[in-house]
């Protein structure tokens, strides 16, 4: 059994539940909607986003899921598929996950709004219910995705990114939403706000985690679905990079800074920054961070009892940081 389904099991009737109400929540009147978001969901991914809401509200609850909890883990789905589709539109990528984007399909203008559609559903599906809760839960972690992008394309266009500045961009742009779905689950089913808050917090570690690691791909051959040196190319600024950066001399920097702004479309150095980073100890550095985010994340568990739950959230933490792709 491979490790997604080794996470799956103690969650697999509440998934192919889920499958069933998230497909429902997405219809439309309009012939062309459905067409697009049958589309979208019979070429979905893992579903890490869901997984990770029913895991953690069973987990805070010993077992217990109600209505509320496959409503939230619908709105995250919906509105983590239409910041999907939205960013092919923005990156003008015509491939997601193997297949034709949407933009690539039906061109940018009913991408766009396809996207505004799934938002909205995201969005109406809590307040027909009053899972006001839920909602703000919710829209926290759409406006952060929001401030991450703009923040990381502001700092881009300098290259001057600091650690810190480039951990506040991956918790805002990657983190934020691991971090809803978790909050997400257990609010679902608790009114316990401090562990609501702990959730929240383990998620966010996870995702922090999760985006190093999608760092640490740009600097290796694996097959991983993106060529490698992508983010050089797309002069973004990522912790292997900012560690070296911080960490050369004067005459280096510069060599690095000039290389990206300038030479980013040259293969030959564009592999050559990478062998520099590589080098300087910049992928063992973010690796080292990644372990600490993840144990951060492991120890948060530690007051919850035994089960299942528990246990496949152990797996999913570990998952994510030693996944090939």
């Amino acid at each position: 059994m491979n490790i997604t389904s080794q996470i799956k099991q103690p969650i697999f009737n509440e998934m192919e539940l889920f499958e069933k109400k998230f497909y429902e929540s997405m219809t439309s009147k309009v012939a062309l909607l459905n067409r697009i978001t049958y589309y979208i969901v019979n070429r979905k991914g893992k579903q890490m986003r869901p997984m990770f809401v029913f895991l953690t509200a069973k987990m805070v609850s010993a077992g217990i899921v109600n209505e509320r909890t496959y409503r939230g883990a619908s709105v995250i789905e919906l509105i983590h598929t239409a910041t999907l589709v939205h960013d092919d539109v923005v990156d003008d990528s015509n491939r997601r996950r193997g297949f034709f984007s949407i933009n690539a399909l039906w061109k940018n203008k009913i991408a766009v709004l396809v996207g505004d559609y799934l938002l909205s559903k995201g969005l109406l599906l809590s307040i027909d219910n009053g899972d006001f809760d839920l909602l703000r839960i919710i829209s926290v972690a759409v406006r952060e995705m929001s401030e991450g992008e703009l923040l990381q394309i502001e700092k881009a266009r300098r290259l001057d990114i600091t650690e810190d500045v480039y951990y506040e961009i991956i918790r805002k742009k990657t983190a934020t939403l691991i971090a809803a779905c978790c909050a997400l689950g257990a609010k679902s089913v608790i009114e316990d706000e401090i562990q609501v808050e702990n959730m929240r917090k383990f998620g966010e570690l996870i995702g922090m985690a999760f985006q190093i690691k999608d760092d640490l791909f740009d600097y290796t051959e694996d097959a991983i679905g993106k060529p490698t040196g992508i983010d050089i190319k797309e002069q973004k600024m990522t912790l292997p990079l900012i560690h070296v950066l911080n960490n050369c001399t004067p005459k280096e920097k510069s060599w690095v800074i000039n290389s990206i702004k300038n030479y980013n479309k040259d293969k030959k150095r564009v592999k050559e920054v990478i062998a520099f980073v590589k080098n300087h100890n910049g992928l063992f550095y973010a690796e080292q961070k990644m372990a600490e985010f993840q144990q951060e994340a492991l120890s948060l568990l530690d007051n919850y009892a035994q089960s299942e739950f528990k246990d496949a959230l152990i797996l999913m933490v570990n998952y994510v940081i030693e996944r090939k792709k």
